[in-house]
């Protein structure tokens, strides 16, 4: 198992449809986990400090665990197959509930908890992503970071409540 972090939520043009990208802590690694639209939001808003005015599932979730006296300790990203991916909930007391990747990782950021990352599936779905050399890294990683919030509030913009209907 190696330790991930959320580099954001990032919209996957032109289809629209969110991913969330992780990064190996002390690697080389990106994994991108396409996620739904409210997933994507959860996970956002923790990023960007954002409290909505009432709790959302995973803030409810987070509340839950506490006032039962537990702490989530860690997150796993277990295995991903045909391009699904299963996590697990670690709590304090060792127990592990099986999750969605998405729903995982917006508990872990509630938590605060460490995410960890099956090395399996990093070598399956894993990818290295070349760095821009001409210029300032700091300068592009916010030019990316308001080009990506600016493609997600247009998605935000966009959708309706019948876009999550199966």
């Amino acid at each position: 198992m190696r330790e991930v972090e959320v580099v954001g939520v990032r919209i996957e043009l032109p289809s629209n449809q969110p991913l969330v990208l992780l990064k190996e802590i002390n690697g080389e690694r990106h994994l991108p986990i396409w996620i739904g639209a409210p997933e994507a939001s959860a996970i956002a808003f923790v990023q960007q400090g954002i409290v909505p005015p009432r709790p959302m599932t995973h803030d409810l979730l987070a509340s839950v665990v506490g006032a039962l006296g537990r702490t989530v300790s860690e997150v796993r990203l277990v295995s991903v197959e045909d391009t699904v991916f299963y996590a697990e909930l670690v709590f304090d007391n060792g127990v592990t509930v099986s999750s969605r990747a998405s729903d995982a990782i917006a508990v872990a950021l509630r938590a605060p908890c460490p995410i960890f990352c099956a090395d399996a599936v990093l070598d399956e779905a894993g990818v290295r992503i070349a760095e821009a050399t001409d210029e300032d890294p700091a300068e592009e990683e916010q030019e990316n970071a308001e080009q990506e919030l600016l493609q997600f509030r247009e998605f935000l913009a966009d959708v309706e409540p019948e876009d999550f209907e199966r």
